[in-house]
């Protein structure tokens, strides 16, 4: 039973006040009426939040209307008069819905109404939602739903569900509609019993459940906590069926009711029974919690609390089966885990990706064992989480994942086959030093194929263990030997594979489960898997068959001249190409293929007009609207040709059929048979701005048009047309941004870069605080997250506000994931360590420089440039270095590892750390490269691709040739278009035709040049 159901009245998430009983009333969000007026109560008066307190300014309006509800006599008084005629014939489809008034509707006499369609409330909305609402709406939503038969009622929400279940309903409307709808609903049978109230939550009330701001007025009603939580039920029974928008604004809203000024745990307390339940997690947020951050976890109790909510059963069955932010899971399960009596075993599998080195620490060899087998089977590398995009490599994995793997893989001293079997994924902690001492060379050739399953090996580490394969006698005399390196395949230098036969290499990569270790390997190493498969096929159609999709784009274009024998359009479509290769074949395809909506995306993109000129205009038209469904993105010249060849004949009817890219190159004039100019601006805003030069008349001219079609008055930009402007709101000019507020971040924080009056104004709203993710001193990680985009913009007295732990929380996840460089994450490291360096007279205690540090991506926050040059004596960086050079260090530690590295290396560095150089390449001299052994066209392509400065590269790619090195396929490919300038004339001709012909080296710079370029 729901005792306080009936005394929720009018809201369920509409929070005013309804009857207990005709006689009596309850007020929610106020205390009692004086002078006709509501009084504030304390919690309400604390919302600062415009939007808020004009929701419940309306939410209390309303209840007033309730309070003093008229009989219906007193109601239904002014409204004209009707007949059943007339509502028949609106019923029958005779007239429009919209011919009667709501009220004429609700004193319809209640038989009248059982005539009306289930689709009628649908018809309804539509009539009244465009109008504002009066004084009386809400009283006639009560009476007219009161009419309504219950089961003829659910059967129109149904369908009215199915129409708004993903749209937003007018708020407005929404509070009115419910109105009726909740008093309604109390009057059903047993709607105090789950499956009745699931009913009405599941079928009839979710469209108007997902506006959180609904939720606001619950705040201040002591809402019985057992009635929200068969409410919470309801609402995780529709969970699954929600878009993810949908589902964090219902969690938004719970959060709301969960979250009280003086308490931070409410519905719980130890002492009190019906409160007492540790299964508080899945008692009130079910499935929602997939949306809570560690803030809103601690905002639900503290960490005592927390911990004991999280070790329930009920919970932790409920755990098993969601996906938890990460930044949450992590906390989660460092609750479960930190304190004492929690078995690993019991941990979710879920959950065991989440797990910290500390909590693995003290685990026994067989224990260790045990938990490194679910490790491999439970989380697999493309693990998604909730909130943040993996865009990394593949291979790639997180700190705390080798951390965890590096301990385990600690407990044991010696690695036969069995335990390195046994540890699976978990294998890719073992260390350099590890794998050079303590595995037998026998061994090591037993464990191949499991070890060839491990993900994320880094350089270093697979080549020694090819290195240590190779040397003792390891052979490769066919494609399974070769397959069966699986992701060690990347220890393989170029020269290795070059020496094996090109037969050994197509057989390999014929089987799928070897083709799929390409994609993480180094360029180099792609490119001489290519120029051996080019030479294992007699024709390049065959090329294109076997050739994996991750080296496809490695194919230099003269081999993509098919002649008389044509690939199979099936592998061209399954191959992923750049734009200049797919312009070697484009015109083949236009001739032969018939469907061109059966075409990739990638082949697509190689669009050329000399290719669309052989074509009807018809068949034109319908490839360029193929390129609309397939999100092909074209270059400026190909969209120039496109719109010559679509405007033709005049601008077509239907240009929402077209690319939204060829919109910029068109007026709002040219679309007005289409669309609205708001319709216009709102596909430009979507489109590739960055096709037209930022300061090109035609872009300015553009935003102009924006602004004039969207009305906007001075400078002042809503939310809402910043939304329709999109990539536009990049070029507002700092007046416009300063005087929005704080409407404009979240479009800005998708900007590529701006100009300094623009970073100025930036700085100046968020240093106000008053913009929707409030002052800088507020901000969590996942603000910081939400605004990454803007954290170059932001300057020292902006970043020393925000919470230290906010900021390291973030770096530790989310900023792997982030498009901010190594450099740009450097000037967050700087905030957050000391602004004073003591000077280091040796290594502070504990700052001991271990594996473990080594392996941590925030070792650049816990040291002086001055701790940093005396904790690393003695250190040896050559095993770890290309992982730390993807930390987040300052110039002045950089400068510190050179240093370190020219200290161990007087005479030069040895040629296995030039491939790991890095963004160390900046502080190299003309002397450092003097020393250097560069013997391996490889090594030049590890230096080349940091893209040292013209000056460098030139004194790089002469020390390659002094040493007497062939400038051969690799070699040029590495030199590639931007230092091809730095070879003087001798050294052009020591270049062989034959590398030339093999060479991905030479870019044109427009799609018509690529399709030509192979008769020069």
């Amino acid at each position: 039973m729901l005792p306080s159901l009936p005394g929720l009245g009018i809201l369920l998430l509409l929070g005013c006040w309804v009857p207990a009983a005709p006689s009596a009333g309850t007020y929610l969000c106020s205390s009692s009426p004086v002078n006709g007026e509501f009084l504030w109560s304390s919690s309400v008066r604390s919302i600062h939040h415009s939007s808020v307190y004009m929701f419940l300014s309306q939410c209390l309006y309303l209840c007033l209307s309730f309070f003093f509800r008229e009989s219906e006599s007193a109601v239904c008084a002014p409204v004209k008069r009707m007949s059943q005629e007339m509502l028949l014939e609106v019923a029958h489809g005779q007239a429009s819905p919209c011919s009667l008034t709501f009220g004429q509707y609700a004193c319809a006499q209640s038989a009248w109404l059982q005539a009306l369609p289930d689709d009628f409330l649908v018809s309804l909305y539509t009539c009244l939602s465009p109008k504002p609402a009066s004084a009386v709406d809400p009283e006639y939503s009560v009476l007219f739903f009161s009419k309504y038969d219950a089961k003829k009622l659910i059967a129109a929400l149904t369908m009215f569900s199915q129409r708004f279940s993903h749209v937003p309903l007018s708020l407005e409307w929404n509070m009115i509609f419910i109105n009726g709808l909740w008093e309604k609903m109390l009057e059903v049978p047993d709607v105090d019993s789950p499956p009745v109230l699931s009913q009405w939550i599941h079928e009839g009330l979710q469209p108007f459940l997902v506006e959180p701001k609904v939720f606001a007025c619950l705040r201040a009603k002591n809402l019985s906590c057992e009635t929200f939580q068969m409410i919470v039920a309801a609402l995780n029974g529709i969970y699954a069926n929600l878009p993810v928008e949908e589902q964090r604004n219902l969690y938004a809203g719970i959060k709301h009711y969960l979250i009280q000024d003086e308490s931070n745990q409410k519905c719980y307390s130890a002492a009190v029974p019906g409160l007492n339940s540790t299964a508080w997690f899945g008692n009130y947020l079910g499935s929602f919690l997939e949306h809570a951050t560690v803030g809103d976890l601690q905002l639900f109790g503290d960490e005592a609390t927390l911990q004991r909510f999280t070790r329930d059963p009920v919970n932790i069955q409920m755990i098993s089966n969601l996906t938890l932010l990460r930044e949450t899971a992590l906390y989660y399960t460092s609750l479960l885990t930190s304190g004492p009596g929690f078995p690993l075993s019991s941990l979710p599998d879920r959950l065991v990706c989440y797990l910290s080195p500390s909590a693995v620490s003290n685990l026994s060899r067989d224990d260790a064992l045990s938990l490194a087998q679910r490790i491999t089977k439970s989380c697999p590398l493309n693990l998604t989480h909730r909130g943040i995009t993996r865009e990394r490599a593949p291979s790639s994995l997180t700190t705390e994942e080798l951390q965890v793997a590096s301990a385990l893989v600690r407990k044991f001293e010696h690695f036969p086959p069995e335990i390195l079997r046994g540890l699976g994924q978990a294998a890719v902690g073992l260390s350099i030093s590890s794998i050079e001492n303590s595995i037998r060379d026998e061994d090591l050739e037993a464990s191949i194929p499991a070890l060839g399953k491990v993900r994320g090996w880094s350089a270093e580490q697979s080549s020694a263990i090819i290195n240590k394969l190779l040397r003792s006698g390891y052979q490769i005399p066919d494609g399974q030997s070769l397959a069966k390196l699986g992701s060690l395949v990347a220890g393989l230098n170029s020269s290795t594979l070059r020496s094996l036969s090109s037969e050994v290499i197509l057989e390999a990569v014929k089987l799928p489960e070897f083709a799929e270790q390409m994609l993480p390997l180094p360029s180099a190493l792609k490119m001489a898997f290519v120029e051996k498969l080019s030479s294992s096929v007699h024709h390049p159609a065959d090329l294109v068959k076997y050739i994996p999709d991750a080296l496809a784009s490695y194919i230099p274009k003269s081999l993509l001249v098919f002649g008389e024998e044509k690939p199979n359009i099936q592998d061209l479509n399954s191959k992923t190409w750049t734009r200049e290769q797919a312009a070697m074949f484009f015109s083949d395809i236009m001739k032969t293929e018939p469907d061109f909506s059966s075409l990739s995306q990638s082949v697509l993109q190689g669009f050329t007009c000399a290719a669309a000129n052989e074509v009807e205009e018809e068949r034109f038209q319908e490839l360029a609207k193929v390129m609309k469904k397939k999100n092909v993105k074209l270059g400026e010249d190909q969209l120039n040709c496109l719109v010559k060849m679509v405007t033709l004949h005049g601008i077509p009817k239907d240009l929402d059929s077209y690319p939204k890219d060829l919109l910029l190159f068109l007026s709002p004039s040219d679309y007005a048979a289409t669309g609205s100019c708001r319709q216009f601006f709102a596909n430009i805003g979507e489109a590739n701005l960055d096709l037209l030069q930022r300061e090109s008349s035609q872009r300015k001219q553009l935003l102009l048009e924006a602004l004039a079609c969207l009305r906007i008055p001075g400078t002042q930009v809503t939310e809402e047309d910043a939304e329709v402007l999109g990539r536009l709101v990049c070029d507002l000019s700092g007046e416009y941004i300063t005087s929005s507020g704080g409407n404009l971040l979240k479009q800005l924080s998708k900007c590529d870069s701006f100009l300094p009056e623009q970073e100025e104004a930036i700085r100046s709203i968020i240093s106000s605080g008053n913009t929707m993710f409030g002052p800088p001193a507020a901000w969590s990680a996942f603000t910081l997250n939400e605004l990454n985009g803007l954290i170059p913009v932001l300057d020292h007295s902006i970043l020393q506000q925000i919470p230290k732990n906010a900021l390291t929380v973030w770096l530790k996840n989310f900023a792997r994931d982030s498009a901010l460089s190594r450099e740009e994450l450097a000037t967050v490291v700087e905030e957050l360590r000391p602004t004073r360096h003591k000077r280091a007279d040796g290594c502070p205690a504990g700052k001991q420089i271990t594996e473990i540090v080594l392996e941590d991506d925030l070792m650049p926050l816990n040291y002086t440039p001055g701790e940093l040059r005396a904790c690393l004596k003695n250190v040896s960086l050559e095993n770890h270095l290309s992982q730390m050079l993807t930390y987040a260090f300052s110039v002045e530690q950089l400068a510190v590892l050179k240093e370190h590295l020219d200290e161990t290396y007087p005479d030069g560095y040895p040629e296995s750390l030039l491939y790991k150089l890095g963004s160390l390449i900046s502080f190299v001299t003309p002397e450092d490269v003097s020393k250097w052994n560069i013997y391996s066209a490889d090594t030049l392509a590890a230096l080349l691709v940091n893209e040292p400065s013209d000056d460098q590269a030139s004194v790089i790619i002469k020390r390659y040739i002094d040493l007497g090195n062939p400038l051969n396929v690799t070699a040029l490919n590495a030199i590639g278009t931007r230092y091809v300038c730095l070879l003087n004339e001798t050294e052009l001709k020591m270049i062989d035709s034959n590398s030339l012909k093999g060479c991905s080296c030479c870019r044109s710079q427009s799609s018509e040049q690529g399709q030509r370029e192979h008769e020069h």
